[in-house]
């Protein structure tokens, strides 16, 4: 029988065609694939990829919706039913997603978010999910190293930043003071960097690209910036960090950084009211020629 990751997607060959959809070769009865969620032109023999999960029949079954989260994946979800046994989240799937209420750090709430880890059940076999991720995250043994490009999810806010969940399997800080805009539970944050391993395994985390790379996307975003403001921006180094985050999308740190670079290449001017571009050095005859 060929191996099925519940709760993945699965590379799977179409074995038959009925009535109601198609059967998808497991090495057994099949597994079926319902006629709404079959592609335009499907045939039988054709492979393509189905994410396998349990009905409500227990029964398994395929289909090419896409799930918000897949087992192993942490995801903030959205409660859509309450019941004795548990709760129901909304994972983009026909079948909701249920944490049961062992899994729950506190009574869940309809209509609210949760940030949960997908599991598979080992008495049911079914996918699931908990809150209870602490344990799910460990820097114990660290696969990162400082200056290393990571995937964040914002976790929780303590006292002096956000708690994040770094690649999906270690928990790192990012400070408050770093950050110029509002993060929420379980967004996603794609650039991020290791600023500072800590003698303890405890993880320092900034946002957004680091180092020479970063700074010449920002000399560059200064520059479009500039060119389309006619070539001024009243921004300086008395304008608050939060407005400076708002237009520019960078720390004043970064701001101050890159309109010095930027000054000394005599690329800009800086006035008492902002920063002006510098007019473009008109083509040398030699130049016009060539």
């Amino acid at each position: 029988m060929s191996t099925i990751n519940v709760g993945q997607f699965n590379l799977m060959r179409v074995d038959r065609k009925v009535d109601f959809g198609f059967y998808m070769d497991d090495g057994a009865e099949g597994i079926l694939l319902p006629k709404r969620f079959v592609p335009s032109g499907l045939q039988v023999d054709d492979t393509i990829s189905v994410f396998v999960y349990h009905d409500s029949d227990n029964r398994l079954i395929a289909t090419t919706q896409e799930p918000f989260a897949v087992v192993g994946d942490i995801a903030a979800l959205k409660v859509v039913a309450i019941t004795n046994q548990g709760a129901f989240l909304d994972w983009g799937l026909m079948k909701d997603l249920f944490v049961p209420v062992s899994q729950q750090l506190s009574s869940m709430r309809l209509g609210g978010k949760y940030l949960v880890k997908l599991y598979l059940d080992k008495q049911t076999g079914r996918v699931a999910a908990t809150e209870k991720i602490d344990n799910q995250i460990s820097n114990d043994i660290l696969t990162v190293k400082e200056g290393e490009k990571v995937k964040l999810q914002v976790y929780r806010e303590s006292d002096i930043g956000y708690v994040v969940i770094v690649n999906q399997v270690h928990q790192g800080l990012v400070y408050k003071n770093e950050v110029f805009t509002h993060l929420h539970i379980g967004q996603m944050i794609d650039e991020g960097f290791v600023k500072k391993i800590r003698d303890d395994n405890k993880l320092d985390i900034g946002i957004g690209k680091q180092g020479v790379e970063k700074l010449d996307d920002d000399q560059l975003k200064l520059i479009q910036l500039l060119k389309l403001h006619k070539g001024f921006l009243p921004y300086h180094d008395k304008s608050s960090p939060e407005d400076i985050y708002a237009f520019f999308g960078i720390s004043k740190k970064a701001f101050k950084m890159n309109v010095g670079i930027l000054y000394k290449a005599k690329k800009i001017t800086i006035e008492d009211g902002g920063i002006r571009l510098m007019p473009e050095a008109p083509a040398t005859s030699e130049t016009q020629e060539s």
